[in-house]
């Protein structure tokens, strides 16, 4: 993935009914600077001219982390998800990452089915807590028919 991908993404994370966007963090701006941050281990998937997953892949020296990982509706289950989940993967591997970790919504059915298919472990024995510094960064979760959005 990069800079010049940008606007595509952000139109495929638009069209995904149950995708949270977030207003800060999913800017531009703030999308190129996780990029500059994480080069080379981000992911988009093409199909012609047209993108038709991402992922966005980091890490902090010891963890690495997938956020917004998706596919067009229309083209799942066609294994474009498990192919740009195994690029990040040996891309975190390459920096010696060893451990990499995701959050899928709870309501998310296809998304932890396709998890679990792919041989990751959903823990039940920690919570995820989070603490907003910028209450500004509102989220905002698509619903309804991407296009009246």
């Amino acid at each position: 993935m990069t800079a010049d991908d940008y606007e595509a993404v952000q139109e495929l994370w638009l069209s995904i009914r149950g995708f949270a966007i977030r207003s800060i963090d999913d800017s531009r701006e703030e999308i190129l600077r996780f990029l500059k941050r994480n080069p080379g281990t981000s992911v988009v998937a093409l199909e012609g001219e047209r993108i038709v997953g991402s992922i966005l892949c980091g890490n902090d020296g010891r963890q690495g982390s997938f956020y917004h990982v998706c596919v067009a509706a229309d083209r799942r289950r066609r294994g474009i998800g498990t192919r740009m989940a195994a690029f990040c993967m040996e891309a975190l591997r390459k920096q010696k990452i060893n451990k990499i970790s995701l959050i899928a919504f709870s309501t998310n059915d296809g998304g932890n089915a396709f998890w679990k298919q792919i041989g990751w472990t959903c823990r039940s024995d920690c919570n995820y807590y989070e603490f907003v510094l910028n209450k500004e960064n509102i989220t905002r979760f698509i619903s309804g028919d991407p296009a009246a959005q």
